[in-house]
């Protein structure tokens, strides 16, 4: 009984930190502000940009400010930091959206402050320092230093003085005692429902032993193959999807075969450690690069491959693996029996 209150304890944790991060993402989520001042900054392939949704503001106002960078993949960004601006602004609020890839090939990486003055006067959004790091040389440092632009700030004129009012406090509202009744017979239905599923869960894994199991690399990698094709992605026009699948399972098949963590680094990152460890032949390392390029091309920059192509992806894929195989690399993993 123990194990099972703390299950059904745990779920309404869940169940509350569920509908807290939706409320979260709903309240930063908004359209996208008309840019009154935007300024580009270029340095080769790297790029920085500030925009300003207003220059001009009374002092019941605040301003949007966008920082967003540009950048090849082979490439990491620092973003600016925002600490000397807040000697004279107040930060209300910021949103870091998620890294994507813009429409000219490069990664987008985008923040977005709420600011507001105190007093009026003319302020200035100072002059901030995009860093870009290379990936293969982690002590080489770019930047991309941006001007600072003037942002004026006016107090309210008299007919917006005499329109400001104190709204009066709410009067007290008495608790209702039936809303407890109603939450209790709404949860009570739903406690009851999954106490019953945590109990047949526990049933059945009671019932269940699992062993570990010795494979090697290939075979697994030859049974995912199989799986793929049984899919027939190409066939439903899931070219992206297909070459997404393929992709993932030639770097888990390098992860087991030769220990190198391949799944979560970039092309660029795993090319290089590869050829730090000096595990595969020349002509392979080339032959693995083409493959993993001609895959980044099709997920990222929406690139369309020919039936020729597709084809000649797979069997590459299929054609590294026979090359590289070994008996002696065993990968555990398990399988399921009933008693």
């Amino acid at each position: 009984m123990r194990r099972l209150a703390g299950v059904l304890g745990s779920l309404v944790i869940i169940y509350l930190a569920l509908g807290l991060a939706g409320c979260r993402q709903k309240a930063r989520s908004g359209a996208v502000p008309t840019w009154a001042v935007q300024k580009d900054y270029e340095r080769g392939p790297l790029a920085g940009t500030i925009r300003l949704d207003k220059d001009h503001i009374d002092i019941s106002q605040t301003i949007m400010l966008e920082l967003e960078a540009r950048f090849p993949s082979k490439y990491k960004v620092r973003m600016p930091r925002i600490d000397p601006m807040l000697e004279q602004w107040i930060l209300v609020d910021w949103d870091g959206q998620p890294e994507r890839l813009g429409d000219d090939g490069r990664l987008v990486n985008t923040y977005r402050y709420r600011l507001e003055a105190l007093v009026s006067g003319s302020y200035d959004v100072p002059a901030l320092e995009f860093q870009f790091v290379d990936v293969n040389e982690p002590n080489q440092v770019y930047t991309v230093q941006t001007e600072p632009i003037q942002v004026v700030v006016t107090g309210l004129s008299p007919q917006d003085r005499q329109n400001l009012t104190i709204e009066d406090i709410a009067p007290v509202i008495e608790p209702k005692a039936r809303r407890s009744i109603v939450i209790v017979a709404v949860l009570l239905p739903l406690i009851a429902v999954t106490a019953i599923g945590v109990w047949w869960s526990l049933r059945l894994c009671r019932r269940t032993a699992v062993k570990p199991v010795l494979k090697p690399a290939h075979q697994i990698a030859y049974e995912r193959l199989q799986r793929l094709v049984d899919r027939n992605l190409i066939d439903a026009g899931m070219v992206k999807e297909f070459y997404e699948a393929l992709s993932h399972i030639l770097r888990h098949y390098i992860e087991d075969r030769f220990s190198i963590h391949a799944p979560e680094q970039t092309t660029e990152e795993f090319l290089h450690n590869l050829r730090k460890a000096d595990l595969l032949a020349v002509s392979d390392r080339d032959e693995l690069g083409q493959f993993l390029n001609h895959c980044d091309l099709v997920k990222f920059a929406r690139y369309d491959p020919s039936t020729d192509q597709i084809q000649r992806a797979f069997d590459l894929a299929k054609a590294f693996i026979e090359k590289t195989k070994s008996d002696q690399h065993l990968v555990q993993v398990t399988e399921t029996e009933r008693w």
